[in-house]
């Protein structure tokens, strides 16, 4: 077989339950993969197991499974899946009596070593970042469903691409190009239009898109499609903005190699098919990632509705009267934010009212719940004129910490527990030296001067945000190549503090990937200590790129 087709049934845990189905009874395929894994889930998973230690996994992947497995099965269609969370062994057994039950002759393997956890005490759940050889190794043994725990999102594509072709460690530009493809395909819908900047330009195109699929070759080229008669569509804007979410630079490092997104090429092949070739490989680096969970304290969210008149002194009432309260037992983290959601002579009272919101952190639960909630609540008879909040006040939360570590690749055991139930180790890659800095590619030529007009720098520019721990990712992408002439000198980094005030005094670290006409921003410390502790109104930032986009320039003329 000179083509593999690998496709994706889930972005998340909680995507879209039916994608299973929808892929196997679409079209041809040779591997489904789902990812389920992100940094909050793992803490999620970590809660889970508190209360079950036979827990750690995602429970809605079994589901699937039993209305999926026959199909997979008839079909020959293998799936290779992150859904063993925090315990792959326990999923792995779940899988085999499912099919046992079904009487369906399924071949079950697992990737186990990501559990670092009794090395960082006082975690809940630290797990290093593996690569796609293990799941190689079960898939050629014969296994047509491999579980693993956290492993990279790109290694549920690197994997089967390895066994299919016989890639080794050493074939860096092979193992780059199903890295990126990897990349394109993790997120799901998100690769077929969905969260995509300009979704207007195709109306009812969206309504149920897709997932996507990649057709894998020898030499690490793909093409990135979906399914005949799916909804959503892929063409290269789609795919650029899947490439440039959450990466930090030219270097996309992971623990089987470093692809070089400086050197991605796409080119549109017919409707829905967008070519991936030309990237470049390089030895992995030293050491593994590892997502390290921590509890983190209590956390507690008071919005208060102020309507109509004079929001500002309602909002400095409510926080001098909170004050005393607050003084009592002062929490350890306090934050308040005005979130004028109000307009003059509104025509509803929902559109007269803004939004004032207190969050507190502590470590003690009362402090951060029934110290401030309570007098929240004693304030309703005696506050501001019209006086409600959004929801009843709790108890306090508890929230967690995420933090990156970094340990030797060649400490961390990888097995691969193969369907006979011999376990193999995964040799880690060799030892490689730190790699010299990608220089600067040089700017374009900029455009010629003219007439300007104040516009939104969405008119012109597509963009898609994430999270990186604690870190916010913003990819900016031009369509049009003078477009890219402007932005490229237009964009710097301190005019993306200009525009993104919340960055001002942060880190912000840009790169330039001129063959995608792109800009991707590393803003350190936005999002504090992750999503998991919501340390903004968007904790994962999801919508930073949108905001971006809203935000007016001196835009030359010609271009809108």
């Amino acid at each position: 077989m000179t083509v593999l087709r690998v496709g994706n049934a889930s972005g998340f845990y909680g995507d879209r339950f039916d994608a299973m189905r929808e892929m196997l009874t679409g079209g041809p395929l040779d591997v489904l993969t789902g990812d389920y894994l992100a940094e909050l889930t793992m803490l999620v998973l970590a809660r889970d197991r508190l209360k079950d230690p036979a827990a750690g996994y995602a429970r809605t992947f079994p589901r699937q499974l039993e209305e999926c497995l026959g199909l997979a099965h008839e079909r020959g269609v293998r799936i290779v899946t992150n859904a063993g969370g925090l315990n792959p062994a326990g999923l792995a057994d779940a899988v085999r009596k499912l099919a046992d039950r079904l009487g369906i002759p399924v071949r079950v393997a697992h990737v186990e070593g990501d559990d670092l956890t009794a090395r960082h005490p006082g975690s809940l759940a630290a797990h290093a970042y593996l690569g796609g050889f293990g799941i190689a190794a079960c898939l050629r043994a014969g296994a047509d469903v491999v579980v693993t725990g956290r492993v990279t999102d790109a290694a549920l594509v690197t994997g089967p691409a390895a066994a299919h072709f016989g890639w080794g460690p050493a074939d860096h530009d092979r193992l780059a190009g199903a890295v990126v493809a990897g990349h394109v395909l993790e997120c799901g819908a998100q690769a077929t239009g969905g969260n995509y900047a300009f979704f207007h330009e195709r109306p009812g195109e969206l309504r149920h898109p897709g997932f996507p699929l990649a057709e894998l070759h020898a030499d690490g080229s793909s093409v990135i499609t979906k399914h005949d008669g799916t909804g959503g569509f892929v063409d290269p804007g789609t795919v650029t903005a899947q490439l440039l979410y959450e990466t930090d630079g030219a270097r996309y490092a992971g623990p089987d190699v470093t692809a070089r997104l400086d050197t991605v090429r796409l080119t549109p092949q017919g409707p829905d098919r967008v070519r991936i070739d030309g990237v470049r490989g390089e030895p992995p680096p030293p050491a593994l990632k590892v997502g390290v969970n921590r509890f983190g304290g209590f956390r507690n969210e008071i919005t208060f509705v102020l309507t109509g008149l004079r929001i500002e002194e309602k909002a400095a009432l409510v926080r001098e009267q909170m004050a005393d309260a607050l003084a009592k037992a002062p929490p350890a983290e306090t934050r308040w934010e005005l979130v004028r959601t109000d307009r003059p002579d509104a025509p509803t009272e929902e559109t007269a009212a803004a939004l004032l919101r207190l969050v507190v952190r502590d470590p003690d639960q009362h402090i951060a719940g029934r110290a401030v909630s309570g007098a929240a609540v004693e304030l309703a008879l005696a506050g501001y004129p019209g006086f409600h909040l959004l929801a009843p006040p709790g108890k306090g939360d508890p929230y967690g910490v995420f933090e990156a570590a970094y340990v030797p690749q060649d400490t961390v055991g990888q097995v691969a527990v193969l369907p006979d139930g011999r376990r193999v180790p995964v040799a880690p890659p060799p030892a490689t030296a730190a790699l010299a800095a990608v220089p600067e590619p040089p700017p374009p030529e900029p455009l010629p001067p003219g007439p300007r007009r104040r516009a939104p720098l969405g008119l012109v520019a597509g963009a898609r945000s994430g999270d990186k721990g604690g870190d916010a990712n913003v990819g900016v992408w031009a369509r049009t190549e003078d477009a890219w002439r402007w932005l490229a000198h237009e964009l710097t980094a301190e005019r993306f503090r200009e525009l993104v005030p919340e960055a001002r005094d942060l880190p912000v670290t840009r790169h330039a990937l001129p063959d995608l006409r792109a800009l991707n921003f590393l803003v350190g410390g936005l999002l504090g200590d992750g999503a998991a502790a919501r340390a903004r109104f968007d904790p994962q930032a999801k919508a930073l790129g949108e905001w971006l986009r809203s935000r007016r320039l001196d835009i030359p003329e010609v271009l809108l």
